[in-house]
């Protein structure tokens, strides 16, 4: 702007210049006829002379100003390559402190890994605050009347090896109807080995292939046990070898035990051993299984006569979305309580449950169970059972619910878990009855 400011100055005084000459030189002609001057250069020779010095001028300037601006150039040219560098230079700066903390930490020893590090300890426990009148004919039973009851405390550890080898020990708290002490079991004490996806090896006592299965689509284990459970027709864990696997990326999943067959709270040695098993498929939001238990549930023993095998086939179908489940299974039991009796025995049993999501903290559950017992010798037993209740999860590891129960036992009698101390519902003969009601607060709490 400098530059074009002197030059366009420089001009208009040279054109100024060349129009006062243009003046001067008309009036010269005017006079020129008359007088004749001929001293010296002649006035266009004197003008032409001085535009040729403001010329000269102009060019010494523009000259003088295109050194100036080129030298501002430079200058700018130097600043921003100084400011590239310092910027540069402040980068590396930046990052020292973590190049420093890098090689402090690759050559500062590590500390030994600690059993610590790869162990963790979880807990469950099952409790209500109820009330109870349990009936067996018109007798009322001991467990009738209001109170606090732990149905189960399980704490258990888990310690993995590698991602190979890993280790479990879980304990069992529970209440004894037939000592009336509160007893400690181990449930679960395995070395797991999982070689891949496709297989998983359990040695000691670990789940069963159906119960803790059928627990899970059921989704309220700590307000009742499953219906082959409550009836007191399979274990949940036992000791033996146990394998299990998915196949076709999750598709089809089995579960396979060869055990003892007296239940984790009874590892009795016998002359041969038991056999659970189970597949089963999800798609769709589908569960599909089907299971079989077949053996002498450990009471062929040295010394001791079996007459028979106990089996149990079990099937589920299952329906599961976020706020809503719906379910049904299926057993039926041979001998199960006739394996050392010359007479047989035979159960049916169904259970059907289902439950909605209003939010994510409250839900409604219900589920409703039937069986018919055949027994040599004595008329067919039913029982009938449901329970209905609302559901309270103010945390993730805290459950509460509202229940009512309802168990009915006719023309005989079942083992049942449902009363907390007495194992024994309803009466002998075809007019024996027995009847269960309980109402309260239900939870769970785990870690």
């Amino acid at each position: 702007m400098r530059k074009t400011s002197l030059v366009t100055g420089a001009a208009m005084g040279a054109l100024l210049a060349v129009g006062v000459v243009s003046q001067a030189d008309a009036a010269t002609k005017h006079k020129a006829a008359a007088v004749a001057v001929d001293a010296g250069p002649s006035v266009t020779e004197m003008q032409a002379a001085e535009i040729d010095s403001l010329r000269e001028q102009v060019r010494i300037l523009t000259d003088r100003l295109d050194a100036v601006e080129g030298g501002q150039a430079a200058v700018q040219q130097q600043a921003a390559q100084a400011q590239a560098t310092a910027q540069a230079a402040q980068a590396q700066v930046d990052t020292l402190p973590a190049q420093v903390k890098t090689e402090v930490a690759a050559n500062t020893p590590k500390p030994k890994p600690s059993w610590a590090d790869n162990t963790s300890v979880t807990g469950r426990m099952y409790f209500d605050v109820s009330h109870i009148d349990h009936k067996n004919g018109a007798t009322k039973q001991a467990d009738t009347g209001t109170g606090f009851d732990i149905k189960r405390f399980y704490v258990g550890v888990d310690h993995k090896f590698n991602d190979t080898y890993s280790g479990n020990v879980t304990t069992d708290v529970t209440y004894s109807s037939a000592t009336g002490n509160v007893e400690v079991f181990v449930k679960k004490a395995y070395l797991q080995a999982k070689y891949s996806d496709a297989l998983v090896v359990r040695v000691g006592s670990a789940d069963m292939p159906w119960i803790p299965f059928v627990e899970d689509q059921y989704g309220y284990r700590y307000v009742e046990q499953t219906t082959a459970d409550r009836l007191k027709y399979g274990n949940s864990a036992d000791w033996g070898v146990h394998a299990s696997g998915k196949l076709a990326g999750g598709l089809f999943n089995y579960a396979a035990s060869v055990v003892n067959g007296g239940g984790y709270k009874n590892p009795t040695r016998s002359k041969g051993v038991d056999f659970e098993g189970r597949v089963n498929t999800t798609f769709d939001n589908i569960t599909l299984a089907a299971g079989v238990y077949t053996g002498k549930r450990g009471l062929n023993t040295e010394g001791a006569v079996t007459h028979h095998n106990a089996t149990r086939w079990d099937a589920l179908a299952s329906y599961k979305v976020d706020n809503f489940r719906i379910g049904a299974e299926y057993f039926e039991a041979k001998n199960w309580n006739s394996v050392t009796s010359i007479g047989t025995d035979k159960i049916d049993g169904f259970s059907t449950f289902a439950s909605y999501n209003f939010t994510p903290q409250v839900s409604a559950f219900g589920r409703y169970d039937w069986a018919t017992k055949k027994v040599t010798g004595a008329p067919d037993a039913r029982d009938n059972y449901f329970n209905v209740g609302l559901q309270w999860e103010p945390t993730k590891i805290v459950d509460f619910a509202l229940v009512y129960k309802r168990d009915e036992a006719k023309h005989g009698t079942f083992s049942t878990g449902t009363s907390p101390s007495v194992a024994t519902l309803g009466s002998a003969g075809a007019s024996g009855k027995g009847t269960y009601d309980e109402f309260g607060l239900f939870g769970q709490f785990r870690w």
